[in-house]
């Protein structure tokens, strides 16, 4: 939040689901997805890097989330992956693992799981913490 980081604009809102609406089953969608109502089933983008999810204080989740950007104000009972940016506003419950490569985190967001750092490029390889070179007794 304090550090220099794109922003994304302003997000279409090409899918609604609405207040008194329960969907049952994964959702794959392309563009801005914005959650009143109920899911049960995963929610999946497609693969362009720049869709959007806005689930409101009212809107529940209870699948998987797998989207770039995502912005939570109500319940998610699942893994959160936002590959690119995840907010959690100050309604937010994720019941499950956060997936992010940049979080914001506002008081009274709650996470019942991990908060896991993921680059949005990374490489197989874990990184590892040490020494380099193996530590030798000196004579």
């Amino acid at each position: 939040m304090w550090g220099k980081h794109r922003r994304q604009k302003a997000a279409r809102i090409d899918t609604l689901i609405g207040k008194n609406t329960e969907v049952t089953g994964n959702v794959k969608f392309a563009g801005g997805l914005h959650v009143d109502g109920k899911i049960k089933g995963n929610v999946t983008a497609e693969n362009d890097g720049h869709s959007m999810l806005s689930l409101s204080e009212e809107g529940v989740i209870e699948g998987e989330v797998n989207v770039p950007y995502v912005v939570i104000n109500g319940e998610v009972i699942g893994d959160v992956q936002g590959s690119e940016h995840v907010e959690l506003a100050s309604k937010a419950r994720v019941t499950g693992n956060v997936y992010y490569n940049l979080i914001e985190m506002a008081i009274g967001a709650e996470v019942n799981g991990k908060l896991v750092h993921a680059e949005s490029d990374e490489s197989d390889e874990p990184l590892a913490l040490g020494h380099s070179m193996p530590l030798e007794a000196s004579e």
